[in-house]
């Protein structure tokens, strides 16, 4: 064969080649993702449906989930009491990790096999996600796909509530309510590395022998006798010196958060974060102008909206902890994809530690704990 044909011949294969492959990654695949198809009080209607997901927009990319955090907000969303309310049917699952499969033509940042990290805000309870290219970030080095799904909702709500709403400062007592959950552990976490004092509050002995594993200085069961919150007043007082708490990170509300005000320190910031105690608590305004109390309300999420430079400095801050391996959040429980009511039902039920994640694709983490 002449010199000119060979060269004809192999541009042809080539390109033959080249089309196969373009033609093999534009082509849709068949995926299981939870659905929710009606908003409903019962998480169990939602169902396990096998969908086709087509090949990523030129602007997103295709990502095999391995693991996805489980939040409230997911169970929130299927009952159709959060402030989002994304389009029927929906998967839940709003913080993941996992790798690109698949790179839309207008991206040219990430590449295929890319370990990443995102906030979708809901689809992750999935085998696979297409997502635009700004909402991944590569997996900090050194965390697995469990923690890398984990730390990001929680830590930034912890973040923004004690360095800019309650501006903690280093040797300050910081009190934290329901300090065994997720955004209760952040903030014992990011207190410490903020050199406070940190005092912890929790309702089981179990669950509070993990916080204070952790790091924290200080814990104290407010489980009452009759099953109620509260009795954490005294020892809290006697904890400080008899000044109060500098700093109280609320997740709780309700009775907490009355009993909260009277043991506070001059000049102390009550940080609100939420209410899953049930009950909005009602502030005793005579407590706040003895007390020169600053009680503040947390939302991460809006803070970032409203202060876009900040939001994006505070993301850069906790993942460059995370990256450094300062931070880390504590995994009690992997569920896989089939179970993920399951996971949903044990963070509903107040028995999970830390963070529980829902895995897929075979991905099965090492975890050295486990909380039933």
């Amino acid at each position: 064969m002449r010199r000119q044909d060979q060269i004809s011949s192999f541009c042809y294969a080539a390109r033959l080649f080249a089309l196969v492959i373009g033609a093999l990654v534009t082509m849709s695949t068949s995926i299981r993702t939870y659905r929710c198809h009606q908003i409903d009080d019962d998480i169990t209607t939602i169902s396990l449906d096998e969908v086709t997901l087509p090949a990523p927009a030129p602007d997103e990319v295709q990502v095999r989930l391995k693991a996805c955090a489980v939040n409230f907000p997911d169970i929130l969303m299927i009952q159709g009491k959060y402030q989002k309310k994304p389009p029927l049917p929906f998967a839940p699952g709003g913080e993941a990790a996992g790798d690109v499969v698949a790179v839309g033509s207008d991206v040219s940042d990430i590449r295929e096999g890319d370990a990443v990290i995102m906030g979708c805000g809901h689809g992750g309870f999935a085998e696979a996600i297409n997502i635009s290219s700004d909402s991944v970030r590569p997996m900090p080095p050194g965390m697995d796909y469990a923690a890398a799904a984990s730390f990001q909702t929680a830590y930034l709500t912890a973040w923004v509530a004690l360095t800019c709403r309650g501006h903690l400062q280093a040797g300050e007592h910081l009190l934290v309510h329901g300090a065994t959950g997720g955004v209760g552990m952040a903030a014992v976490d990011l207190g410490k590395h903020l050199d406070a004092q940190v005092i912890a509050t929790g309702g089981r002995d179990d669950k509070l022998a993990v916080v204070k594993s952790r790091g924290a200085d200080h814990v104290i069961n407010y489980t009452l006798p009759d099953g109620k919150l509260g009795g954490f007043r005294d020892e809290v007082k006697a904890l400080t010196g008899g000044n109060g708490a500098d700093v109280v990170y609320d997740p709780v509300g309700g009775d907490v958060f009355d009993e909260s005000m009277r043991c506070v320190n001059i000049d102390a910031r009550l940080l609100t974060i939420g209410f899953t105690s049930g009950r909005w608590p009602q502030v005793a305004v005579n407590l706040i102008l003895i007390k020169q109390l600053s009680v503040i309300g947390v939302r991460a999420g809006e803070f970032g909206r409203t202060y876009p430079e900040r939001g994006i400095e505070n993301q850069r801050a906790i993942y460059d902890l995370a990256a450094s391996g300062a931070i880390s959040p504590y995994v009690c429980r992997a569920f896989p994809l089939e179970d993920a009511i399951a996971a949903m039902q044990m963070l509903e039920s107040r028995n999970v530690v830390g963070k529980c994640v829902v895995t897929m694709n075979d991905y099965k983490p090492v975890l050295d704990h486990s909380i039933d």
